[in-house]
């Protein structure tokens, strides 16, 4: 998109200047009026060619020259890129969608526990809860204020206050559909949900390369602490950003995931009486 940009501001300032020329030479040229002249200058650059306005002069024939070898191929250069560009726009547009059902589909499957796994090994969850505690009031300005809030967080895991073995049995379970995950083309056009995948992958190797999880050295016990944190952590921003995205787009899904929020120690699947 970005190239497309570039490509599209420096043929628009040759079709710019070709069409200023064109005017001014036609004008004096040709003596016609500001208005006429516009007119050749545009119709001879879009292959129009009516033939009711053509030049008599040397110089005018020589200025029609010019702009059928430089602004034809200028002008159509312009249409070819808006073009592409609406044809990337909406190709994105369906890459995103995607990649949100891809998304939902984590979180619905294993993001969800996870996070709840990860908050039982948090001793700041409190923290947490005050912060992420979305509700159907929240507006844009609100999901902002989260993330900002998050960014200062200092992320803690204390895995002596959970079960590692629970943790890697829960990602054991899970190894199908991080494998299906990471294997979808869709994905590498995320990169902050592919780093998340990664990071839980790699997780789970960890864990499921230790034989006795309840008899940790010190050093790596805070190894594997220290990988927790980092998918925690990932895990926490994506799942706000995809709340962001339900809250705009999908009211309903979103009251779903308002109810199971797993930083809400009050949530409930259950609809409960107003």
């Amino acid at each position: 998109m970005e190239a497309n940009r570039i490509r599209l501001r420096l043929y628009s300032a040759v079709l710019t200047l070709l069409l200023l020329l064109g005017s001014v030479g036609f004008m004096f040229s040709e003596n016609l009026s500001l208005l006429d002249a516009i007119y050749f200058s545009i119709v001879t650059m879009a292959t129009v060619g009516y033939g009711d306005i053509h030049p008599h002069s040397a110089v005018g024939k020589i200025l029609a020259l010019i702009l059928i070898v430089g602004g034809v191929g200028t002008f159509l250069g312009v249409v070819a890129i808006i073009t592409d560009t609406f044809v990337k726009r909406r190709e994105e547009l369906i890459m995103r969608q995607k990649l949100h059902m891809i998304t939902g589909l984590f979180f619905s499957e294993m993001g969800n526990g996870l996070l709840k796994h990860f908050a039982r090994l948090d001793p700041e969850t409190d923290s947490l809860h005050k912060i992420l505690k979305i509700s159907n009031e929240w507006k844009n300005a609100d999901f902002i204020e989260a993330a900002k809030g998050l960014k200062q967080h200092r992320f803690v895991i204390d895995s002596h206050r959970g079960n590692l073995f629970e943790l890697r049995e829960y990602l054991h379970k899970q190894a199908d559909l991080l494998l299906r995950l990471i294997e979808n083309p869709i994905i590498h056009e995320h990169g902050e949900f592919s780093d998340l995948l990664r990071a839980t992958f790699h997780l789970r190797d960890e864990l499921l390369n230790r034989e006795d999880l309840f008899e940790l050295l010190n050093s790596d016990r805070k190894h594997l602490e220290g990988d927790i944190i980092r998918t925690y952590r990932l895990l926490i921003f994506e799942w706000l950003r995809y709340m962001r995205y339900l809250k705009k787009d999908y009211p309903y899904l979103f009251s779903l995931a308002i109810r199971v929020n797993p930083f809400d120690v009050e949530a409930s699947a259950v609809v409960k009486d107003p």
